[in-house]
């Protein structure tokens, strides 16, 4: 695949970001990786950039992953966007699922994020 596609990570820890980059770097080599590290800072990127896909951490300070995602499911209704967190409680899948999100188990891991790419046929 020679298509350069766009991922946008979003999450408060510069740590999980990295592990997301490289994950995803390590398989798709000439993707490009844009980062936010708040759901406010997400939005403001979104005009900047077309991701392919959109990866947002749940819980962050301020603006939190689901409402966040909500404004951009509804500024980009077609766009993949997954949700991530360690909460693995019922409520957060059917709200992930109400607003038309994908949700990502934390830990990330190289598989989890290369299924995710595969399942969205982003990768």
């Amino acid at each position: 695949m020679n298509r350069i596609t766009t991922i946008l990570v979003v999450d408060d820890s510069r740590v999980s970001r990295m592990m997301s980059r490289a994950f995803i770097l390590n398989k798709y080599p000439e993707w490009k990786i844009e980062e936010a590290g708040t759901g406010e800072e997400a939005i403001e990127k979104m005009s900047q950039i077309a991701p392919a896909l959109v990866l947002m951490d749940v819980n962050m300070p301020g603006m939190g992953g689901i409402a966040a995602a909500e404004i951009l499911r509804e500024q980009y209704p077609s766009m993949p966007i997954a949700l991530q967190t360690a909460n693995i409680q019922e409520a957060i899948r059917n709200k992930a699922a109400a607003i038309g999100a994908s949700f990502l188990e934390k830990p990330i891991n190289e598989a989890r994020i290369h299924k995710l790419l595969v399942d969205l046929g982003v990768g």
